[in-house]
C-alpha cells in the first residue's frame, strides 16, 4: 500500500520544528505501519497511533482510498490524554 502526504502534512513537519517538537516522516510511516492503537471515531477518518516517549503520542489523521493512505495530518499529544481506547 502506497503513502501520499498532502501539503498540509508535509508543512506540518516544519511547524512543528519550530515549535521544538521534531517529528520525522519516518516516525510517521512507522505509526501507520504499525500503531498501536486505531481510533475509529472520526469515520471515515482514521487516527493512528503510536507512542514518542513516556510523556507523548504521536497522531496521524489518515483516510484510505483505493489502496492508498492519504496522511492528511499528524500532531503530538500527551499521553494521559489519550490512553487506550
Amino acid at each position: 500500500m502506497s503513502i501520499f502526504f498532502t501539503k498540509h502534512a508535509l508543512d506540518k513537519f516544519e511547524t512543528l520544528k519550530k515549535h521544538k517538537f521534531i517529528v520525522f516522516k519516518r516516525k510517521v510511516m512507522e505509526t501507520l505501519e504499525r500503531p498501536d492503537l486505531i481510533d475509529y471515531s472520526r469515520l471515515p477518518l482514521l487516527i493512528a497511533q503510536s507512542k514518542i516517549d513516556k510523556d507523548h503520542v504521536l497522531r496521524v489523521v489518515y483516510k484510505e482510498e483505493k489502496g492508498v493512505i492519504k496522511v492528511i495530518t499528524f500532531y503530538p499529544g500527551r499521553s494521559k490524554n489519550y490512553g487506550k481506547k
